[in-house]
C-alpha cells in the first residue's frame, strides 16, 4: 500500500488543475503582454486565474500579484517593504519559528543593520497577541508572522496583531505567510487585517511554480525582479501562465470545498490520534491541532530519521520537519523547548482531501511495527 502523508510539503495536483494547466499550454500559449489575439486570449486566461485566487482570499483581483511561488512572494514582501520603509524605522518583528523563506531574508536585513525581534512560541507553538504587543515599538516598520505553522499546525492570531497596530496608530506593515492556510482554514484578507499575504499553489493541489502576494491598497513595495512591466510593473518577467491557471483552478475549487474538506480531514485527524494513542501508548502528540491538516507526533527514544526510513520502505511518505530543512532537526520543536528525545523522535504527518482511514490504519500498524523492530537510540 502506498500512503502519502507529506502534504504540507507538496500536494497531489488535482485533475481539474491539470486540465486548466494543459489548456493554457495548448490553447493560450501567447504572451499575455502581446497585443495580438493570442496575447489577448492569454491575458484573459491570466485574468481569470487572478480573479479565482483573489476570490479565495476574499480580495480584489487588482491586489493579487503572481510570483514563482511562496518563497519569492515572502522574499518580495520582506525586501520590498523594508526598502520602502527604511527611512521611517529599522525595527522588525518576526517569530523564531518562521519558514526559512521568511527567516533568511530577515536575517539578511539584520546583517545590513536592521534590528530584529524574534518572538519565541508558547507551549502550543503559537505567538500570543500579548507577546506581539509587547514587542511593538514606535520604530517597528515591519512584522511577519505566519498564519498556520507548517510543522505543528498552530494558528496565530493575525487579526489581533493587526488590531493592536491600528489601536496604537503605528505604521507597521503586517505580513503573514498564509501558505498552509489558504483553502484549509477559513479566513479572508479583511478578517486577518494583514497588509501583505503570501499564498502558494502546490500546497492546495495546484501545480508547482506559481504563488501570489496580496498587497493591500496603499502599501508600497520596491520590486524584487526588474526587467518588464508585467504585474502592473511590480514584477518583471513573462508570467508563468500555465502554472498560474492551474493555481487559479485549484484555489477556486478549494475555496468552494473548504468547509467540507476541513470537516472530513478533522475527523480523519481525530481518528488517527485515537488509533495511534490506543496502539502506541508511549506516543507523544505535539501542538493542539489548530489545523486539521497537520499532525506532529513523536516516539521518544527513537530517531525520527530511522522511523521515516522504515516507513518509506513500507510505502509511507512522511517527514521530520519542513521540507526546506531536508530532514534536519526541527528548530520549531527546539524553540518550543521540548525534551531532546521528543524532538529526535518527531515525525510530521500532513493530510489532504485525498487521505483515507485505510491509510491511517496502515500507517498506525506500520509505525507500531517500527517501534517493535527498531532499537531505541542510546
Amino acid at each position: 500500500m502506498k500512503v502519502y502523508f507529506d502534504n504540507a510539503a507538496s500536494t497531489k495536483v488535482r485533475d481539474e488543475a491539470i486540465e486548466k494547466t494543459l489548456r493554457a499550454m495548448r490553447e493560450n500559449f501567447g504572451n499575455p503582454s502581446a497585443l495580438h489575439q493570442y496575447g489577448r486570449r492569454a491575458a484573459a486566461f491570466l485574468s481569470d486565474a487572478r480573479k479565482s485566487v483573489a476570490e479565495a482570499l476574499g480580495a480584489h483581483a487588482g491586489n493579487i500579484y503572481f510570483t514563482s511561488g511562496g518563497t519569492e512572494a515572502n522574499n518580495w514582501a520582506i525586501s520590498g517593504a523594508a526598502h520602502s520603509l527604511m527611512r521611517k524605522g529599522r525595527h522588525i518583528i518576526t517569530s523564531a519559528i518562521e519558514h526559512s523563506a521568511v527567516l533568511d531574508p530577515i536575517k539578511k536585513l539584520e546583517n545590513e543593520g536592521w534590528e530584529v525581534t524574534y518572538l519565541p512560541p508558547d507551549s502550543s507553538g503559537r505567538i500570543g497577541a500579548d507577546a506581539f504587543s509587547a514587542a511593538l515599538r514606535e520604530d517597528t516598520v515591519f512584522a511577519s508572522i505566519m498564519l498556520v505553522h507548517n510543522e505543528i499546525g498552530a494558528v496565530n492570531p493575525i487579526d489581533a496583531y493587526s488590531k493592536e497596530i491600528k489601536s496604537r496608530s503605528l505604521g507597521t506593515v503586517l505580513h503573514t505567510d498564509a501558505i498552509q492556510g489558504l483553502c484549509k482554514i477559513p479566513f479572508t484578507v479583511k478578517s486577518l487585517g494583514a497588509d501583505l499575504i503570501t499564498v502558494s499553489s502546490h500546497k492546495l493541489h495546484g501545480p508547482k511554480g506559481s504563488g501570489a502576494l496580496y498587497v493591500k491598497d496603499g502599501v508600497k513595495l520596491t520590486p524584487l525582479i526588474l526587467g518588464g512591466s508585467q504585474e502592473k510593473g511590480a514584477r518583471g518577467g513573462t508570467e508563468a501562465l500555465p502554472a498560474a491557471a492551474g493555481f487559479g483552478e485549484a484555489a477556486r475549487l478549494g475555496s468552494l470545498e473548504l468547509e467540507s474538506t476541513a470537516a472530513s480531514v478533522r475527523l480523519l485527524r481525530e481518528y488517527a490520534v485515537d488509533l495511534l494513542r490506543a496502539e502506541i501508548p508511549e506516543i507523544v502528540f505535539i501542538g493542539e491541532g489548530d489545523s486539521p491538516f497537520l499532525l506532529n507526533l513523536s516516539l521518544p527514544g527513537y530517531k525520527g530519521e530511522v522511523l521515516m526510513s522504515f516507513l518509506d520502505s513500507k510505502g509511507i511518505c512522511v517527514s521530520r520537519s519542513s521540507a526546506c530543512r531536508k530532514g534536519a532537526r526541527s528548530r520549531t520543536l527546539e524553540a518550543m523547548r521540548l525534551k531532546n528525545d521528543v524532538i529526535d523522535g518527531a515525525l510530521r504527518i500532513s493530510f489532504s482531501r485525498y487521505s483515507t482511514r485505510e491509510e491511517v490504519e496502515y500507517f498506525t500498524a506500520t509505525l507500531l511495527a517500527a517501534s517493535k523492530t527498531i532499537l531505541k537510540a542510546l
